[in-house]
This record gives structure tokens, sequence and C-alpha cells, in this order.
């Protein structure tokens, strides 16, 4: 059983950095896709950025390109999401999730709605003032 803890979270301002960690354990040895995820109050839960423990690829949605970056520590089990720049619109609790490997319809590895992942942590909030 895949188990994942989020750390990290907190309150900034506008501009500010985050880095969020999110300790896992229970991996068997096949290869993981590795995601985070946020959800605000009121809406629903969208993916974030997405990596594959076996594969150096990494996708992240269009409103955190440039600004956030997943990362992974395979020696400590542990994946980050460094966030930069941060703006109230990311103010959400943020999850990490994982799922034995999978690719989506066009090709991109781990790249999936929450629906494809199975294992999540408990959540991490992180609070961005204007």
């Amino acid at each position: 059983q895949v188990q994942l803890v989020e750390s990290g979270g907190g309150s900034v301002q506008a501009g500010g950095s985050l880095r969020l960690s999110c300790a896992a354990s229970g991996y068997t040895g096949s290869s993981y896709c590795l995601g985070w995820f946020r959800q605000a109050p009121g809406k629903e839960r969208e993916g974030v950025a997405y990596t594959h423990t076996g594969r150096n690829t990494t996708y992240y949605v269009d409103s955190v390109k440039g600004r956030f970056t997943i990362s992974q520590d395979n020696t400590k089990n542990t994946l980050y999401l460094q966030m930069n720049s941060l703006k109230s619109e990311d103010t959400a609790m943020y999850y990490c999730a994982a799922d034995r490997v999978f690719r989506a319809s066009d090709g991109r590895w781990c790249f999936g709605p929450p629906t494809t992942f199975a294992y999540w942590g408990q959540g991490t909030q992180v609070t961005v003032s204007s």
C-alpha cells in the first residue's frame, strides 16, 4: 500500500515562494506516476504538475508553467513542488498523488485527471495573500 505525506504548506505574500514535499512509502519496485493536485474552496480538484519515477518527464498545467517545478529525490522517495512567484489564485489545498504508470491518450506519461490516481496524501494548505 502506497502512503503519501505532504508538508511545506503555509501562508505567503504574493510573489513569494514555497516548497512542498511529499514523502512516499510502500512502493513495490514498479515505476509510478506522481502528481501534484490542488483544490480551492468551491472548485474541483485540478492537476498542477506530473512526473514519472522512471523517466525524466514532467508536465505542467498552463497556469503554473514557468513558476512551479516538480522534482523527485528517489534516494529519499520524496516528491517536491517548488512554487515561485506565487499568486493569490494559487491559494488551495495541495495534494500529492501516485499510481502505477499510465500513459494518456495523447501519449504523455502520467498526465491525467484526479480519477486516474489511486493513492493520495492528506493535503497541505497554501495561502497566498495579495
